[in-house]
């Protein structure tokens, strides 16, 4: 039931989001991410980004379904940390999700409720993430394999230079 709401609620937000959405010209500085746990558990995303986009004050929340049996903790969010209305709760992640990142990356393949509701609320300037989950989340989709990170990013930080978000 809660899930149906979430939903009605996230494509409410898409459609006023594509009406509103304003591309940002500024330099990227802060990097967020948004990814599922299981990518993070075999790609520590936010070293590969400072090594590839030669920036720092990378911040990463990650996406697990709830268990009990988890321990809470300031790296992941669940679906237990959205209201029936699809907002977020988790005052952690909430601070997170309202911070001004230059640059969102949202690093998952496939289509996720609760991770693109998180990336469709993020505050973030300029979003980039997966090409065949939802075009209208982002500003670039890159067509790659989450496995192949540097592919990803390399292509990712070709396009920062492009548009002069990234100096060279």
């Amino acid at each position: 039931m809660k899930k149906s709401f979430i939903k009605k609620s996230f494509k409410k937000l898409l459609k006023q989001n594509e009406e509103q959405r304003e591309i940002s010209q500024e330099e990227v500085y802060t990097v967020g991410v948004i990814a599922s746990g299981e990518i993070y558990k075999w790609i520590k995303i936010e070293n590969e980004v400072e090594k590839i986009l030669g920036l720092g004050n990378v911040r990463i929340y990650n996406y697990r379904p709830y268990s009990k049996m988890d321990v809470p903790s300031y790296k992941f969010f669940t679906e237990k940390d959205f209201n029936w209305k699809g907002e977020v709760k988790n005052k952690y992640f909430k601070s997170f999700i309202e911070e001004p990142h230059d640059l969102l990356i949202g690093y998952f393949n496939k289509n996720n409720l609760y991770l693109e509701n998180a990336v469709l609320r993020s505050q973030a300037k300029f979003k980039v993430g997966f090409a065949n989950v939802n075009q209208s989340l982002y500003d670039i989709e890159i067509a790659e394999v989450p496995t192949k990170i540097d592919s990803f990013l390399s292509e990712l930080k070709k396009y920062l230079i492009i548009l002069n978000k990234l100096k060279n």
